[in-house]
């Protein structure tokens, strides 16, 4: 029998001092503005230093209900919210009679509506795949990530690495978040998580920043590990118990992919090095959570190799041969999900995993 594992302690201390906590909490009140309400956040600050003090996590709650393992358990009200929209989307993904629906992610963290005050590249060529999407008859549902830089309030908070404590511990969907204690809120992946639910096909679209891919894009990316094995019934480890986590998945876990089964697409575009690397990364983790790669449709190109910066939209205007094969992937994942909602469309199997993880 495996040995019982244990859970180890010993971090530094994080606890703010009452001080510390209203000076960090009073900056976003920093505009002159706020001045002639001043008493009114000296309230609000009170009592937000309750709800820190006392690690007002999920501070509403009600009972999981039927389809968890121990009904009467309390689990956070959005984390419900949340498992129901992944629900819905998976119905949705699952009607033969809706249509086929390809999500489009703009990984640049780029856009005109704050500096640089230019559009990307990315968004130039998502636009070109939205195109051929349409043509092809597929609902494209496009996911910008520069709205991480330029939307008030959104936000994609980092991974906490749960699953390296126990995957039993890493919900589907996740519920790291949002943390009411700590100001942890306004998680976009609530919302992001039934998109990618609800896609019959996933293409990727993304510049490299300093040979690896955006912080938007990994931000996303690092937060959908849930899907690739992650526990949907978090009464199981009465909400984030490390001990009854390890314990679960000693005893044996199934390692469930959430996504499994949807066709993807990547483009990745640089103008020096890495472009090749984040391509072959992005294909990796994708193939790794079971979606099935589009055939010849993960591509790596450069813009304006070694020119100006300045000058790089005048270079994507001239590559018309990268224009193409943007169209080209994009029509070859519609083709794909296609024949695959269709029952024509065999993907290659390996047979059973002899280690899932």
């Amino acid at each position: 029998m495996a040995e019982k594992p244990s859970v180890r302690k010993g971090q530094t201390d994080v606890k703010l001092s009452r001080p510390e906590f209203e000076r960090r909490y009073r900056e976003q009140f920093y505009d002159p503005a706020f001045d002639a309400v001043g008493s009114e956040i000296d309230r609000i600050v009170d009592v937000a230093w309750v709800t820190y003090d006392k690690y007002h996590k999920s501070p509403r709650t009600r009972k999981a209900g039927d389809g968890f393992s121990e009904p009467e358990f309390p689990l956070p009200i959005e984390w419900l919210e949340a498992r129901d929209r992944i629900l819905q989307a998976q119905r949705e993904h699952d009607d033969g009679g809706k249509a086929t629906r390809v999500l489009l992610v703009c990984g640049s963290p780029r856009t005109d509506q704050t500096c640089p005050g230019e559009m990307s590249k990315t968004f130039r060529l998502v636009g070109i795949a939205q195109e051929e999407m349409s043509r092809a008859g597929v609902r494209c549902d496009m996911l910008d990530l520069s709205a991480l830089t330029a939307e008030y309030g959104r936000k994609i908070y980092p991974c906490k690495a749960c699953v390296s404590t126990s995957m039993a511990l890493c919900h589907w969907p996740c519920s790291c978040y949002p943390n009411h204690a700590v100001g942890q809120v306004n998680d976009w992946m609530h919302e992001i998580y039934p998109r990618w639910v609800a896609a019959h096909g996933i293409m990727i679209v993304t510049p490299v920043h300093w040979y690896q891919s955006t912080s938007a894009l990994k931000l996303m990316i690092d937060r959908l590990v849930c899907a690739d094995g992650g526990n949907p019934d978090p009464t199981t480890t009465h909400g984030k118990d490390p001990a009854r986590a390890k314990a679960l998945e000693v005893k044996g876990w199934s390692y469930p992919r959430h996504l499994a089964g949807r066709a993807f697409a990547v483009v990745v575009h640089g103008d020096a090095e890495g472009a090749g690397a984040l391509r072959r990364a992005l294909v990796d983790w994708l193939s790794d959570m079971d979606l099935v790669p589009a055939p010849g449709a993960s591509i790596d190109r450069y813009i304006g190799y070694y020119e100006p910066y300045a000058t790089s939209h005048d270079a994507l205007d001239r590559d018309t041969a990268v224009q193409q094969e943007v169209r080209n992937a994009a029509a070859v994942l519609c083709a794909t999900v296609q024949s695959m909602r269709s029952g024509r469309f065999e993907p290659p199997s390996a047979g059973a995993e002899p280690r899932p993880k």
